[in-house]
């Protein structure tokens, strides 16, 4: 089994925990935060992931590092990764969850990425105008890439929306290259 499918799996239970007890939002800014710390970290993170760490050490040192500091629901999923050995689907775990999560408020992962900084209200602008384009409801996360010298790149699911200088100037060299042929 795919460990994105095995992600899915535990998200799609920690999402059912989180529901029945109305605390959705909470569970997700917890494993957010969960991953953050434990993956921004190389020394944590070599602890967590590592297999010469026993099990017990690692629930004792995550439970003592983050109770009180997250719920109940995502400190648990948390224990439950190490005593299945499955440290290394917490990331994935987050992502999924956050997707099941926005499915459920009937929402749609957009990312944005500019060549520049964009205030709110561009971004509100942008989102806005997809919106009324697709007839979905969309949340944005914005991304910088300098790289794209100007303009944007749009990603919503399984579709993308190049208009960036790069993507224009790669469109040029691949016809291009192709009349040369």
């Amino acid at each position: 089994m795919g460990s994105e499918t095995l992600a899915n799996r535990y998200a799609s239970a920690v999402f059912a925990l989180a529901a029945e007890s109305k605390q959705v939002e909470r569970v997700a800014d917890d494993l957010a935060m969960l991953e953050r710390t434990i993956n921004g970290d190389p020394t944590i993170r070599g602890f967590f992931v590592s297999p010469v760490v026993q099990r017990s050490e690692k629930e004792r040192a995550l439970h003592d590092a983050f109770n009180g500091r997250v719920g109940e629901i995502a400190l648990h999923t948390l224990l439950l990764l190490v005593r299945k050995r499955r440290e290394s689907l917490l990331g994935g775990l987050v992502t999924e969850y956050r997707k099941i999560a926005m499915a459920a408020r009937g929402v749609e992962p957009l990312t944005i990425t500019t060549a520049r900084e964009l205030g709110p209200a561009e971004v509100r602008a942008i989102v806005e105008r997809l919106e009324q384009t697709y007839g979905k409801k969309f949340e944005a996360r914005v991304k910088v890439d300098p790289a794209l010298i100007g303009g944007v790149r749009i990603a919503m699911g399984d579709r993308a929306i190049d208009g960036s200088v790069a993507g224009r100037l790669e469109e040029l060299t691949r016809t291009l290259m192709g009349a040369g042929s």
